[in-house]
């Protein structure tokens, strides 16, 4: 009888190991699902930013240090490898696309080009995306992160190697521009 209870109860332990593993590898490969949706979506962006540019220099020629500021913000988000380092670049890059933005202003013949009115929309389009991609990302490392803090999972997550994953945050001043950018009109 004692026999019985024992294997029952490794039974139960080796089935409840099985699970949590099976439930953290899923989390895991969500958090990283969501990644990726989110660099589908700044790839998309950093493609739309070089038409943006010339579209812009062929009305502001004499605005050259923003044209290069805005590109070597792309260059350094693009190169961006961990998530925090891809945070900081996408704040920076956010913010010369913002002095971009405020230059378009001064010439009204390019405020009414339908190319940049196209390529401003499609911008527009990809923000929202990114900003989507980033709540889906961001409520999966929340899941995942819970799931290996919580006790008793936090022990097998511990001895598997399972770390916590970064969230991909914006600095309060960009995600606010990041919003207002589908509400500019040219």
């Amino acid at each position: 009888m004692a026999l019985k209870i024992i294997l029952t109860i490794i039974i139960l332990v080796v089935v409840w190991l099985i699970y949590t593993f099976n439930r953290l590898v899923t989390l895991k490969n969500r958090v990283k699902e969501g990644w990726s949706d989110i660099e589908i979506q700044l790839k998309r962006r950093y493609n739309l930013i070089p038409n943006l540019i010339e579209t812009v220099k062929g009305y502001a020629t004499h605005e050259r240090g923003v044209f290069e500021k805005v590109t070597e913000a792309r260059t350094k988000a693009m190169a961006s490898q961990t998530v925090k380092d891809k945070a900081q670049a996408e704040n920076m890059l956010s913010s010369t696309l913002k002095s971009l933005f405020a230059v378009a202003e001064n010439y009204p013949n390019l405020k009414a080009s339908e190319n940049f009115l196209a390529l401003q929309t499609e911008l527009r389009d990809t923000e929202d995306k990114i900003l989507a991609a980033r709540r889906f990302y961001n409520s999966m490392v929340r899941d995942f992160n819970i799931k290996i803090e919580r006790f008793p999972e936090n022990l097998i997550a511990q001895k598997l190697g399972f770390k916590k994953a970064d969230f991909f945050e914006l600095e309060e001043e960009t995600a606010r521009t990041v919003k207002e950018v589908p509400k500019v009109s040219f």
